[in-house]
């Protein structure tokens, strides 16, 4: 297995760590190996450096693998958050821009409003001028119809 060297190397560096079945965690996790108080890189440092660096990957494999269970959910959550997110993101601006071409729609009725107010106005008040000159057009043609027999 650890011949050559460097295979060996090669596989540890290549091993999968992201999944490790839980059989296999629990077979490391028993008190002979991950529990075992002389499983530490200190302790095997004092035996073989081989062993304790081979010792502090395995623990720190288990340990990362630990973290990655509960935390590649939360990942994969976090990025579905943010993909839809985005696409909320999308369709709000889709909402604003229908929002905003409806307020420009509103803003120039508005505006055509005013303008045919200004004119409905400008109409009232030509009219009711005009009412005017017929009121004193009648008064003056009544006045004088007495006077139609004396001319």
């Amino acid at each position: 297995m650890m011949k050559p060297p460097q295979n060996f190397i090669d596989s540890l560096k290549a091993y999968d760590k992201d999944h490790i079945s839980d059989k296999q965690k629990a077979d490391l996790k028993t008190p002979e190996l991950l529990m075992n108080p002389q499983f530490t890189y200190e302790v095997m440092t004092k035996k073989s450096s081989a062993a304790a660096n081979l010792a502090n990957w395995v623990i720190n494999v288990v340990k990362y693998n630990d973290i990655f269970v509960v935390v590649e959910p939360l990942k994969r959550s976090a990025e579905s958050s943010k993909a839809q997110a985005e696409q909320k993101a999308e369709e709000l601006k889709v909402v604003q821009d229908r929002v905003a071409d409806i307020i420009a729609k509103v803003n120039a009725l508005r505006a055509n409003l005013a303008e045919a107010e200004a004119k409905k106005e400008a109409v009232v008040a030509q009219a009711t001028a005009l009412q005017q000159s017929l009121d004193l057009a009648n008064r003056l043609v009544n006045g004088l119809a007495d006077e139609n027999v004396r001319w």
